[in-house]
């Protein structure tokens, strides 16, 4: 059954909406005086530069809590050397709510190949160094010291994707929860609009954290699990077989043994557990059932009642199929509407996740970007160019969520599956915002997208079965037939924006899911027609299908046929529009052969790619999960699963890296020796198709022609623009992949 909340907006107010409206959220005590404030209720601390906008998080959080009655101050990239900067705004009334920012601190800091970045985009000057490494557990500590007895809240996307035991990509070992090391409170993790209006209300009513431990989207250190609660072994429920082979989205796997066998058709479920609560009233009070083998159970379990128990964070930590098994579960609790609390022993306290939030609806999404943001940077910055603030300050956030599933993007894992959309008139109304306040507008708006540019109002056509769904992915292997892929909200809006006055350009921006694009052609003419700029991004990711399926990502026949929509509607309009496709290199799984045959369907399209991106084991992704287990967790685990090829250390994610970059003369010396190792000497040439030149010219060759077949080709922006297929085999050798119909997006 589809569930539901309070609506956002519907708590009483607190008593100090009296105070009004800020025009910033202060940031000192001198802007506190000003108000008339003696005090904050919630002292927000960022890793960003404050930007008074709808798009950094530390706004929505404040503004929506200014909403419900708060005072809310902002402490922005303060010094984390000393206690000090934390003291300024003084002592919150509630809490201090901790955030790294719109990214991942270590992302942020650090490149796919662990090097050190000296800018920082979300800092005022685009300088670099003026947030920690690991941020939410710093600047944890430092609230814990300035004020011992404040509650800390962590939120924002590093918290959220370290909820559980992650594997750390920049020390190479499994950490903590990250709410065990930062010595914090509670953790708010995903969309957490809900969660921190119930929290602030409950603890200004003078409830404990303890008493407000149920609260969807929070994660608690617990000494034990509550009360009246059934645990499952997680290695005992996951028995779905391979999610590669299966389209029906009412179970999890084509071998429904063991506990999937409790499928009831009558309820469209689809997951292990059961809808039937067969439990005394009387059970709340008694003590933890554990039930170690679910085959054997007769009863059915109610979701709100049971958790599942993942192996320890000490298991984790040394064995890494365990580690794989558990990052499997936690995808397949994801579902807000059927998933059950998950705990996860470290040492001897245990880490308690209660179930998703539940998504906004669309009149809370208006509201919540309906709010008064001024939404340009805080004065103090003054002429300071915060680089992330002009990027999107003349684009709209249509939507939330992505229902994607590529293993390899961490969007997912904090936004949801759901699809949360914006009406019409809110989009249209922040569009008027924009155009009447933001210094600087001429007229174009730079992007109406989100996660991706067209799921807007996509979703489920059934809230029977998206209640009971557990799979990964809406559209992979193919697109699930209860999915609404119908375009023309999107459609629409596009053309109610174009027509308003002083409005003269809509660019869409955001990366297109180009599998659902092709369901409807309209939505394809129109986007070609009116809001491509000359180039579109789009994201194959690969072309191989041994490296597709490790990413969830669909074959290369679905592109061809967006190709082909495209460049027709392109004609039709008289435009000369490319494609412009991101690829990933060294993803776990991918395979040499897979790297080279990329690199030849690359070059017999004539594609020079410049936007080469290595993988980046993001915490909490399924890929991630791959590339520290060498395990696929989008199959059962067993210690007997197949062995993943990994790209693991500098020289082969360089060499995958050099056979995307086929083109550049810096790579050939590297890509003569990659051939060799490979035994493909017959690449190495000047014949049409051959990869890289010979290290010298033979004697009757012109010194100058070496160069020509590769650079007087088709530009990058040409991407694909001839969309001929690669040839099966290379002068005798069979390349892996290639001939097959099956030839995105790191968290960019």
């Amino acid at each position: 059954m589809k569930k539901t909340a309070p609506d956002l907006f519907s708590y009483p107010r607190y008593w100090a909406e009296c105070f009004g409206i800020a025009p910033f959220l202060p940031t000192s005590r001198k802007e506190m005086e000003q108000l008339g404030w003696d005090s904050c209720d919630i002292i927000i601390v960022t890793g960003d530069a404050y930007v008074d906008h709808p798009s950094f998080g530390m706004a929505v959080m404040g503004r929506l809590l200014e909403a419900q009655g708060f005072r809310v101050g902002i402490i922005a990239q303060p010094d984390w050397r000393s206690a000090d900067p934390f003291m300024a705004l003084g002592k919150p009334n509630l809490y201090f709510g901790i955030t790294a920012g719109n990214m991942d601190s270590m992302i942020n800091r650090y490149t796919a190949d662990l090097r050190m970045r000296h800018d920082d985009a979300y800092t005022a000057g685009g300088k670099g160094g003026e947030r920690p490494d690991r941020a939410v557990i710093v600047y944890s500590q430092r609230c814990k010291e300035a004020y011992t007895d404040v509650p800390v809240v962590l939120g924002g996307i590093e918290a959220s994707l370290r909820r559980i035991a992650q594997y750390d990509y920049w020390s190479n070992k499994v950490r903590r929860s990250v709410l065990m090391d930062a010595t914090a409170d509670i953790l708010l993790y995903g969309n957490a609009e809900r969660a921190i209006v119930e929290l602030s209300h409950g603890l200004a009513a003078g409830k404990s954290l303890d008493e407000l431990g149920h609260l969807r989207g929070t994660v608690h250190i617990r000494q034990q699990p509550p009360a009246g609660f059934v645990e499952l072994d997680s290695t005992r429920i996951d028995w779905p077989g391979n999610i590669d082979k299966l389209p029906n989205p009412y179970d999890f796997g084509n071998d429904q043994s063991g506990a999937d066998k409790l499928l009831d058709p009558t309820n469209k479920r689809c997951g292990a557990d059961s809808s039937v609560n067969t439990q005394s009233e009387d059970d709340h009070v008694a003590p933890i059932r554990i039930i170690p083998m679910p085959l054997k159970r007769k009863e059915k379990l109610d979701a709100e009642t049971t958790y599942v128990r993942l192996p320890s964070f000490e298991k984790v930590a040394k064995d890494s199929s365990l580690y794989a098994h558990a990052s499997r579960v936690l995808h397949q609790e994801s579902n807000p509407h059927n998933a059950r609390a998950l705990i996860q022993k470290h040492g001897n306290r245990e880490i308690w996740v209660n179930p998703p939030p539940i998504p906004l609806e669309t009149a809370e999404m208006d509201g919540v970007f309906g709010l008064p943001y001024q939404r340009v940077p805080h004065p103090n910055y003054g002429k300071d160019k915060i680089p992330a603030y002009d990027m999107i300050r003349f684009s709209i956030n249509i939507m939330r969520g992505c229902f994607g599933g590529c293993t390899f993007c961490s969007i997912t894992e904090h936004e949801g599956r759901i699809i949360q959309s914006r009406s019409h008139e809110s989009i249209l109304s922040e569009i008027e915002d924009i155009r009447d306040k933001v210094p600087g507008f001429t007229g174009s708006i730079s992007d109406l997208g989100g996660p991706t540019s067209n799921m807007y109002f996509l979703n489920c056509n059934d809230d029977d079965i998206q209640s009971n769904c557990r799979k990964l992915s809406c559209v992979y292997p193919v697109i699930c037939k209860n999915l609404d892929t119908d375009h023309s909200p999107t459609t629409q809006l596009y053309r109610k924006a174009r027509k308003m006055e002083g409005i003269h350009n809509i660019a869409i921006a955001s990366g297109l899911r180009y599998d659902l694009a092709v369901k409807d052609p309209e939505y394809v003419r129109e986007l070609v027609t009116y809001h491509v700029g000359g180039y579109l991004k789009i994201a194959p990711e690969h072309s191989e299908q041994n490296t597709l399926s490790k990413m969830m990502k669909p074959g290369m026949d679905t592109y061809y046929d967006f190709k082909k929509m495209f460049d027709r509607f392109s004609r039709e309009a008289g435009k000369k529009q490319y494609l412009i496709p991101y690829f990933i290199a060294a993803h776990p799984g991918c395979e040499d052969e897979d790297m080279l045959s990329l690199s030849l369907w690359l070059k017999d399209n004539d594609v020079k790619v410049d936007q080469v991106q290595n993988f980046y084991p993001s915490p909490m992704s399924l890929a991630t999960a791959m590339y520290y287990s060498e395990k696929n967790p989008l199959k059962q685990i067993t210690y007997k699963s197949e062995t993943l090829y990994i790209p693991r250390d500098k020289d082969q994610r360089k060499a995958h890296k050099t056979l995307l970059r086929y083109h550049d003369p810096e790579n050939w010396p590297a890509l003569r020796v990659k051939l060799k190792e490979m035994g493909r000497e017959d690449l190495i040439g000047t014949r049409p198709g051959q990869l890289v030149t010979p290290e010298e010219e033979p004697k009757h060759r012109d010194n100058g022609a070496r160069s020509k077949p590769l650079n007087k080709g088709t530009p990058m922006s040409k991407a694909g623009v001839r969309g001929k297929k690669t040839a099966a085999a290379r002068q005798g050798k069979k390349r892996k992949g290639a001939g097959q119909s099956s030839i995105k997006k790191q968290q960019r």
